[in-house]
């Protein structure tokens, strides 16, 4: 028969391989999100191991630096330490303009995290725009204007100044594009009233949360937890409606920058869109 001081060693040696265990599991889950971040086609750098995409063929093997830095970054951006200039020339044409009688929710100019997709995907400046390039010395507010920092590039959606090319240049033109900046749900959900009931009952009502004191909205998908927000959820920003904040559809609510491409999940999307899954997780159809 053990002791009580041999019972509490093992109970002791129990909760340290436990919490080992636990340690190694999420170092391993770091690496393997850091590895699938190098292994898309957000890895615009020279140590991007996928064959044929879109890359420097000699600069940087740096892969976040495309899109962040840790200092001197744009201060007016939407997104998280944006090492990139914003474009400010295009003059946007959204999906409002088709003046399509589905659209019940307002529909604002384009801004918030989808100026900042844009800041690359509508083709009119460089993807070496980089306002704090790597190395000493390499900082530039203006990100080296339109054509960049002058690297070279090499594949099948670039051109030589480094614009995309393709179908993921999206242009100016949005209105053959899901709609961006239009009020979730038509509205109902906002700051004053969180838990409002959509005025559109054709889609399917988003959860809430006060995360460091910030109101933030998202719609729930069969990838996560319910009622506890996830990056497999659709992510929805808070932008002023009226002069009052709700929940806005952006790019970033449907697409994951970060996020490899897992079976049949494409395009950064949040979760699978197979069988209109992805489709189906906001629109009640």
């Amino acid at each position: 028969m053990k002791t009580s001081m041999q019972l509490f060693a093992l109970g002791t040696w129990t909760k340290a391989i436990a919490a080992s265990a636990v340690v190694l599991t999420t170092m391993i889950a770091g690496q393997a999100v850091a590895a699938g971040i190098a292994d898309t086609k957000h890895n615009l750098g020279t140590s991007n191991p996928r064959v044929g995409e879109n890359r420097v063929s000699a600069g940087t093997e740096e892969i976040c630096v495309f899109c962040h830095t840790p200092h001197g970054a744009d201060t007016t951006a939407p997104a998280p330490l944006w090492n990139k200039r914003l474009t400010t020339g295009a003059a946007y044409s959204t999906y409002a303009t088709l003046n399509s009688s589905t659209i019940d929710g307002t529909m604002l100019a384009v801004g918030s995290v989808s100026l900042a997709c844009l800041s690359c995907h509508d083709g009119t400046q460089a993807m070496d725009n980089i306002i704090n390039a790597p190395g000493s010395g390499g900082y530039d507010v203006t990100g080296g204007g339109s054509t960049g920092l002058g690297y070279t590039w090499a594949g099948p959606r670039v051109d030589a100044d480094g614009k995309m090319t393709g179908i993921a240049n999206l242009g100016a033109d949005l209105s053959n594009d899901h709609p961006i900046g239009i009020q979730y749900c038509g509205g109902g959900p906002n700051a004053t009233t969180p838990t409002g009931a959509c005025t559109d009952t054709d889609f399917v009502a988003p959860q809430n949360a006060t995360i460091n004191t910030n109101l933030v909205w998202w719609v729930d998908t069969s990838g996560g937890t319910a009622g506890t927000r996830q990056r497999t959820d659709m992510l929805l920003y808070t932008r002023s409606f009226g002069g009052t904040n709700g929940p806005s559809v952006e790019c970033g609510s449907c697409h994951d920058p970060h996020a490899p491409a897992v079976g049949t999940q494409v395009a950064f999307l949040r979760v699978s869109n197979a069988g209109s899954a992805l489709c189906l997780a906001c629109h009640v159809k």
